[in-house]
């Protein structure tokens, strides 16, 4: 049974990434990004393995710079759980106004805020999740991207391990490695 739900959600995770178009057209109606982001962020965290030192406490979701994203994320995951952990999610509105996350959205609005921020998490249990261009590079662990209209994502694995979290194989083959 554990293997039939890991399965459906990898099935999940891949039809978002590889199937969604993010170009509008008039004669099909999609999901608004926002949502789109939301949805991957929660899969993403089923792929994510935190230290022991993380599993204390709620399962802290923030996010710097989308507003619909951390609606979203409010709406269909907040008080859901991850293992023992209850789900909360946050809005921050600068670097300093952080507080302990397990994952950590940027707007592209606020990715001005980019270095600021890997200065307030270096060295935690984060996973930092970017849209936009070269972000990946810079040090997020997980950046959105479109390629061909289709959106994808980056995975920094330095970033990741310096963050001390494992990302699961099924995750990692998914991902354009930067």
């Amino acid at each position: 049974m554990k293997n039939l739900k890991k399965t459906i959600s990898i099935i999940m995770l891949m039809t978002a990434t590889f199937s969604m178009s993010v170009a509008s057209a008039p004669e099909k109606e999609e999901r608004p990004m926002h949502e789109i982001h939301s949805m991957m962020v929660y899969n993403f965290m089923k792929y994510v393995n935190w230290p022991p030192a993380a599993a204390s406490g709620d399962f802290v979701i923030g996010v710097i710079g989308d507003d619909g994203v951390y609606e979203t994320l409010t709406k269909y995951y907040g008080g859901k759980n991850k293992g023992s952990q209850k789900i909360t999610i946050k809005r921050f509105d600068s670097a300093a106004d952080l507080a302990d996350c397990h994952v950590l959205y940027i707007g592209k609005s606020k990715s001005s805020l980019f270095t600021s921020v890997i200065s307030k998490v270096g060295g935690k249990s984060t996973l930092i999740i970017t849209d936009k261009s070269g972000l990946g590079k810079k040090g997020s662990g997980i950046n959105f991207k479109t390629v061909d209209n289709k959106l994808k994502f980056e995975l920094n694995q330095a970033a990741v391990d310096k963050a001390q979290l494992k990302i699961s194989s099924q995750l990692a083959a998914m991902a354009i490695k930067v």
